[in-house]
């Protein structure tokens, strides 16, 4: 099933090209917003699956295009980042340890959504595609052999990225959880529809032109081992996010009006915009270009606010 909010933030299920409202059957899920009716209903699923099941066979649908969708997690109590975990392409000898950080909530923004650049001295700005998990009960130093039952779901979630910012090395805080830094949607996909989550393409393209393109079965540390060591340091409880890293080759500077659509493979496609008011500019190579060149670092910034001087 694909689980989404729409319009006003209605509770929607997708049947091929619409969206049928499904927010009657769940109305009794005690809840304040959108955010806990969610993560009300995820932890409720097995009460409440047939009762959504039946809404959305007999309500009428509206078509897609005609709505406006919005971040199917509005608010996660916490959301989870691997970092380093994809073997990009087979040029990594080994896996880089196990590491993770954690994004604001705030940085939640939906489909049609707009990423916000910020006036702060980064060299770069990165979006960085990634497969979510959709946490579907508490779960706390689970093993890896029973930690595929703790999913959910999943969905399309982009890690955005201010990098270069001081102090080196000491950045993950700054660097991560800017608010609007997670699009994420445009639906959450349940788990009984994705097969094998270690198989699924990813691409992301900026003004229609593919800059990352890769396979989750290039993941370095798997969804169980992910699980089974975020567990071990804290909880996770429904409604939680767990984003599982991406290969970095692709990546190429955001900049102020890119229009960057991530699709993933039976996930669905996830479109949103770049807003830089400072309209910095970078070159559109990615860091697989640059290396092909010979050139070390991400791409210099080029003009604009923060821009590196000149060399005399």
């Amino acid at each position: 099933m694909k689980i989404c909010y729409f319009n006003d933030y209605r509770l929607g299920v997708i049947k091929d090209d619409q969206v049928v409202d499904v927010s009657d059957a769940v109305k009794d899920i005690p809840h304040t917003g959108a955010h806990d009716l969610i993560e009300g209903l995820i932890a409720r699923w097995g009460d409440y699956r047939r009762r959504v099941e039946e809404a959305a066979s007999r309500g009428k649908g509206a078509p897609l295009a005609q709505v406006r969708l919005r971040p199917p997690l509005p608010k996660p109590t916490t959301i989870v980042c691997m970092a380093v975990n994809y073997m990009e392409d087979g040029t990594r000898t080994e896996p880089a340890p196990i590491n993770a950080f954690l994004k604001s909530p705030s940085a939640i923004i939906g489909p049609e959504d707009t990423m916000v650049l910020p006036d702060v001295p980064a060299t770069i700005f990165e979006g960085e595609a990634e497969v979510a998990l959709v946490i579907g009960k508490p779960t706390s130093h689970v093993s890896a052999a029973a930690a595929m039952g703790a999913v959910f779901g999943y969905m399309n979630f982009i890690d955005g990225s201010a990098r270069g910012l001081l102090p080196t090395g000491n950045t993950f805080y700054q660097m991560k959880s800017r608010d609007t830094f997670a699009p994420i949607g445009p639906w959450i996909v349940t788990a009984d529809e994705i097969a094998d989550p270690h198989h699924l393409q990813i691409r992301l393209s900026v003004n229609g032109e593919i800059k990352q393109n890769f396979n989750t079965d290039d993941m370095a540390h798997k969804i169980p081992r992910c699980l089974e060591w975020v567990s071990s340091i804290h909880a996770l409880e429904p409604g939680d996010v767990l984003a599982t890293g991406t290969n970095h080759r692709g990546l190429s500077a955001f900049q102020n009006g890119d229009v960057v659509e991530l699709e993933t493979e039976k996930l669905g496609k996830l479109r949103f915009n770049v807003r830089d008011d400072l309209k910095r500019t970078w070159s559109r190579e990615t860091r697989l270009d640059r290396q092909q060149k010979g050139l070390e670092g991400t791409t210099p910034q080029l003009s604009g606010k923060h821009a590196p001087a000149p060399k005399k």
